[in-house]
């Protein structure tokens, strides 16, 4: 099963294995508060992407568009996951974006939902 939460929301058992997927570390929070299992900071958006979206709704489709075309370039990390979901049969993309509509969570999440993992 593959979920998404927010960095600053506490931590749970039902979470499973956390897997922090932002470049930068959730500003103000400790490591021991985050509970992060795994950090995939190369599947992040790029630097550009993510400085040009600046969390703007308005421009989340244009984003998504592009961030799928980067994941198609990480196409090992993306599998990393995948194969994590199988092994811990539970795997949450934790994410620090306030907006949990419109986030990198949110477009990775859609992409291995359709590689078949179960939704939330």
């Amino acid at each position: 099963m593959i979920k998404i939460k927010r960095a600053y929301n506490k931590p749970s058992k039902d979470d499973g294995f956390r897997i922090l997927i932002d470049q930068l570390w959730p500003r103000g929070l400790t490591k021991e508060k985050a509970a992060i299992d795994c950090w995939l900071k190369e599947i992040a958006p790029s630097t550009a992407l993510r400085q040009w979206f600046s969390h703007d709704p308005v421009k989340w489709n244009e984003f998504r568009r592009k961030y799928l075309k980067e994941l198609k370039e990480k196409e090992d990390m993306v599998n990393e996951i995948d194969r994590l979901a199988r092994e811990k049969k539970t795997v949450t993309l934790v994410f620090a974006a306030k907006d949990e509509q419109h986030n990198n969570a949110v477009v990775l999440e859609e992409v291995l939902q359709q590689r078949g993992g179960r939704r939330r």
